[in-house]
């Protein structure tokens, strides 16, 4: 049985390198519709790390009212502390988010730190504990909102629901693309394997006539199918890691502490799965390509 398989697969080889061109264009030609599956693959990857930690950002900002005393701010932050859930607070005056937005840095972030005072509000950033629940975090803000001091409460709960909503097209955008690049799979490999199988026609009817059954004739091409399908997966995968590091390190890293998470290249396991997904699909598409070889 291993040698039957050893066998198999170094026919395989000589028949891949002998018609390595053809082999060559079906690989390139299925590394850019994997390409194109592993970059959508990619992109959710990194909305969904977006999603879940803006789902569990765990703070909280109270803008309060330009004419807000400092007693009442004083008093609120009290109350604030006493609150269950909440793990610190900190009050954050004009001329202190100012300086901090702007750092006085060259650029954009310098000019908007030389604007007035008055165009930055005070707040209290609170932060609370990482599981608290919508219904709690709603709940907290609803009486927060009623203070005569709080101008506006933002939770960022309505980025991270808009952000799922993202996610979610995005998933429906990368499974009918997925589709997309199954059926160019098994069209190429397929193309591939019968155009092998027409040349070497006479090799195939020579081993018919000293007794070779269809399995050990078709063993060959199942498995140039599933390198194909394996190879053009792996190209694919090594193409996209080669640019996204590339631009990562391009990439502000203000930007990233913006987001509030690094970006993050495909996991293995996803990356595993499109090896494993063309190598099945390579199968396919060859046994498909080969199930007229009775009559060859």
């Amino acid at each position: 049985m291993l040698d039957g398989s050893i066998g198999t697969t170094r026919r395989a080889r000589r028949g891949m390198l002998r018609e390595w061109r053809l082999h060559a264009l079906s690989v390139f030609s299925l590394a850019v519709a994997f390409v194109c599956l592993g970059a959508a693959l990619l992109v959710l990857t990194n909305l969904r790390a977006i999603e879940e930690r803006w789902s569990h950002a765990g703070r909280a900002s109270i803008y309060l009212k330009d004419n807000a005393q400092a007693q009442d701010v004083e008093q609120l932050k009290v109350a604030l502390a006493n609150v269950p859930g909440v793990l610190g607070v900190r009050y954050v005056s004009a001329a202190q988010a100012r300086a901090e937005f702007g750092q006085k840095e060259a650029g954009p972030k310098g000019e908007l730190a030389a604007l007035p005072v008055d165009a930055f509000p005070a707040s209290i950033e609170v932060e609370v504990r990482p599981e608290l629940n919508d219904a709690e975090l709603n709940e907290i803000v609803g009486k927060l909102r009623q203070l005569p001091a709080v101008d506006d409460v933002e939770t960022y709960q309505a980025w991270t629901e808009r952000l799922s909503r993202l996610v979610r097209g995005g998933v429906a955008a990368a499974a009918l693309l997925a589709l997309v690049v199954f059926a160019s799979v098994l069209a190429v490999v397929g193309s591939t394997i019968r155009l092998a199988l027409q040349r070497r026609r006479t090799e195939v009817e020579v081993l018919k006539l000293v007794g070779a059954n269809d399995r050990f004739i078709k063993g060959p091409f199942l498995v140039e199918g599933s390198a194909q399908g394996a190879l053009g997966a792996t190209g694919a995968i090594a193409l996209l890691a080669a640019l996204f590091f590339l631009v990562r390190g391009r990439l502000d890293a203000e930007l990233a502490g913006l987001i509030g998470i690094e970006p993050s290249f495909l996991p293995w396991y996803v990356a595993a799965g499109m090896v494993g997904v063309g190598m099945l699909l390579g199968t396919l598409a060859a046994s498909l390509g080969l199930r007229r070889l009775v009559t060859v």
